[in-house]
């Protein structure tokens, strides 16, 4: 009874909450300044997670200001959400998730920069966009694993997107997401497997004592390296750091 009732609450909040959303990235964001779009993303995805049970807790010193490529482990849908809570951030995200109904919407109207592996041209394509927004003092977000996990450990990283960040010598920082349920480590709410987004999304409004630790790492970069990190190198350094954090020692 509890949890349905649960449900329904939060299910009423989060359709309020897409259609303000919906009716601000349509209307208003256009018009709006690059620091006023940064903080009405901050904020609305701060209230997406409180609307959706998810308890925030935040770690570490992130880069702030100017350019950087944020580095994470993908578990989640709401990893976007959480990160855009701390710093308004791009994204380089699979093609798929333009599809994603209202949310594919939301995140291509801020920025996100969508990929679609399956062409050639397309890593090209993307790095330029990336170039572009880090000439624009942009923070860029990157989950190199390619496709979530349950969180409880992280997969091989692509190694390819951390050129354009590493041509432009922006700091790359890596971030950890580490998933807590009822006060264990858990992949409960992780979007994985067949599961559907509106079937991941009734989960996690189910869910409740749901917790998300961010960890914003120490900045890896190629100063002072004699030689220089080749960029599996420097991935594979971004990589153990985040997998510190991420799997229980």
């Amino acid at each position: 009874m509890i949890r349905s009732l649960r449900f329904v609450v939060r299910a009423f909040f989060l359709i309020l909450l897409l259609l303000s959303g919906l009716m601000t990235a349509a209307i208003a964001l256009p018009f709006m300044n690059r620091r006023v779009q940064d903080a009405v993303t901050k904020a609305w995805s701060c209230c997406l997670m409180l609307v959706c049970g998810v308890k925030v807790v935040r770690h570490g010193t992130p880069v702030m200001d100017g350019p950087v490529l944020w580095v994470a482990n993908h578990v989640s849908w709401i990893d976007i959400f959480i990160l855009n809570s701390w710093r308004a951030t791009s994204f380089i995200a699979k093609q798929e998730i333009r599809k994603w109904p209202v949310i594919g919407w939301l995140v291509a109207r801020v920025g996100t920069v969508f990929i679609d592996r399956g062409q050639r041209q397309a890593i090209g394509r993307v790095s330029e966009s990336m170039k572009s927004l880090f000439e624009r003092n942009i923070c860029v977000g990157l989950f190199p694993e390619g496709t979530t996990s349950d969180g409880l450990d992280v997969k091989a990283f692509s190694t390819s997107l951390f050129e354009p960040a590493m041509r432009a010598q922006v700091t790359i920082q890596p971030v950890a997401l580490v998933f807590w349920y009822e006060g264990q480590r858990s992949g409960k709410v992780a979007f994985i497997g067949d599961q559907t987004l509106v079937g991941n999304i009734g989960v996690l409004l189910s869910a409740r004592q749901v917790c998300v630790e961010v960890f914003c790492l120490p900045p890896v970069t190629q100063t002072g390296q004699e030689p220089p990190l080749s960029r599996a190198e420097l991935a594979a350094r971004v990589r153990d750091a985040i997998r510190s954090k991420v799997v229980v020692q």
